[in-house]
């Protein structure tokens, strides 16, 4: 009785399988192309150890700024943007790109305590110009996320906002934190020490405030989920460039695989049947 039960289910199955091919299923999806480049981006991220404060909302500095940068590059699907890592030096870890899939994957991998401690931002600022200076963008921009002051690096703040003046690239610095006593928790990529413990955070955003009027450029204080995304956004809508593109029909085809469903399961019965049912078919 079991076998003939499953025999026939197997047979409705099938029968499915062969009609939902006969329908020639189709996956559409519509891809914008743009034929106009957009703006480019390039994010300078501070992960010194700092940035493991969990003070934004309940979020660690570094998850906080992952966030937003996440935000801006879903809503501005037409710009490229690119990655510069901050600490006691700067690296250039994701050049500017419209591949969303390979930026995101390494901000999402980006932790603090890679480059060690210290907040080097004239390094960062000028990594990041250099790869911006020569690009056709109509609009070019550096957005700075940073907790601290510069205290390391061989290229000063103020020097590095002036070159990104006369190059014609915008400047935004966002001073994420807040005061006072804040519980800290990170590992260390270097060594799998986990640190824990808390932090004396004394953000003074003045200096950054001052970077910022050195190029014309803006500064946001954001101490809290709200003001991050505030700010995030205001950066979009000034950097976004009207582009032209067309829509692309990108069609997958299915019926294939229902055929080939549809014949494993037609064989299964008939093996069933015939074996174990010892049927005459």
């Amino acid at each position: 009785k079991a076998f003939s039960i499953f025999v026939k289910i197997l047979c409705i199955i099938f029968y499915v399988c062969l009609v939902i091919a006969r329908a020639s299923s189709v996956y559409h999806q519509q891809q914008k192309v743009y034929s106009s480049r957009g703006a480019s981006i390039i994010f300078v991220v501070d992960v010194s150890p700092s940035m493991a404060a969990r003070d934004i909302g309940e979020l660690h500095r570094i998850e906080a700024a992952k966030n937003a940068i996440h935000s801006l590059a879903l809503k501005n699907d037409g710009s490229e943007f690119g990655l510069v890592e901050m600490a006691e030096t700067a690296c250039l870890v994701i050049p500017p790109t419209m591949d969303r899939k390979v930026f995101f994957d390494r901000l999402d991998a980006m932790s603090v305590g890679e480059l060690g401690d210290g907040t080097a931002i004239g390094n960062g600022l000028s990594m990041a110009i250099y790869h911006l200076e020569n690009s056709p963008s109509e609009k070019k921009a550096v957005v700075l996320i940073t907790d601290g002051e510069n205290n390391a690096g061989s290229v000063h703040p103020n020097t590095a906002a002036r070159l990104a003046k006369s190059k014609d690239i915008s400047l935004y610095i966002l001073g994420i934190g807040t005061r006072g006593v804040i519980p800290l928790d990170y590992v260390d990529p270097k060594t799998n020490r986990v640190y824990s413990g808390y932090l004396e955070s004394n953000f003074d955003p003045t200096s950054l405030a001052k970077l910022a009027a050195e190029c014309d450029g803006r500064f946001f204080e954001t101490g809290s989920i709200v003001s991050l995304s505030q700010a995030i956004s205001t950066i979009g809508k000034n950097e976004s460039v009207m582009q032209s593109y067309h829509i692309k029909n990108n069609d997958t085809f299915y019926y294939q695989y229902f055929l080939l469903a549809a014949a494993i399961f037609a064989s299964l019965a008939w093996i069933i049947r015939r074996i174990f049912l010892k049927e005459i078919l």
